[in-house]
């Protein structure tokens, strides 16, 4: 995993690939930017009627900025992995088929390009599952807090989980039926485990977390068809 990490970063900035990044991050900051400007609407909204009701309208506009910027900041924190793996996934098969192309011509030849509508698809319920298992296994999150290192470990596991899968779908996607990647997450759990983790390592690296879903996308490729050579 080690090595697919290192052939990912020597491959950042192959045309097609840099391309979806730019992409990606583009539609990322975007859907970001949207969730800032409902967030000021609605503060200050929220800010005007609390000051008409209080008679306060000045301290209550200056409270309604704060609180937009500290939920920004709280929903950039929580939801940019969700967000950034969903959006990379509706173009990952550009990058998958880049490096399948420089490294695998064999199974780049015999791969099936993976539908726009299933791209969607499949992103939107990446970003789906990493919110509601996250908010289902909150309260467990909160209860580990006494442990000092247990919340930190079990949100890194269960997200890494989460993220093998998804990475390793995306590629998976163009190579066997969808009845299939059942059967085949079976066989490679620690394989996209290994994955995942290395994925939600970068993620929690500042500036590196915003390449870190395209350079998950190549990884997951070298990890599918090294895994299938061994």
């Amino acid at each position: 995993m080690i090595h697919a990490f290192f052939l990912a970063v020597g491959q950042l900035f192959d045309r097609p690939v840099l391309l979806v990044l730019v992409k990606s991050l583009a539609l990322t900051l975007l859907l970001f930017l949207g969730l800032g400007v409902g967030l000021w609407f609605a503060m200050g909204w929220l800010a005007g009627a609390a000051g008409e009701w209080m008679g306060h309208g000045a301290g209550a506009g200056a409270l309604a900025d704060i609180a937009t910027l500290l939920l920004f900041v709280l929903g950039w924190w929580l939801l940019f992995r969700a967000v950034a793996v969903a959006v990379v996934g509706i173009f990952a098969d550009e990058v998958v088929a880049a490096v399948e192309a420089k490294h695998y011509p064999a199974a780049h030849a015999a791969a099936r390009a993976v539908p726009l509508g299933r791209s969607i698809a499949m992103g939107v319920g990446s970003a789906a599952r990493t919110i509601g298992y996250n908010l289902l296994l909150a309260p467990i999150y909160l209860m580990l807090l006494v442990t000092g290192v247990g919340t930190a470990l079990a949100f890194f596991l269960v997200n890494a989980w989460l993220l093998g899968r998804d990475l390793g779908d995306m590629v998976a996607a163009r190579h066997m039926p969808y009845a299939q990647l059942d059967a085949w997450r079976r066989q490679t759990r620690l394989r996209r485990l290994s994955l995942g983790a290395i994925g939600t390592g970068l993620f929690l690296v500042p500036v590196i977390n915003l390449v870190a879903p395209v350079l998950g996308a190549a990884m997951a490729t070298h990890a599918f068809h090294r895994g299938r050579e061994a």
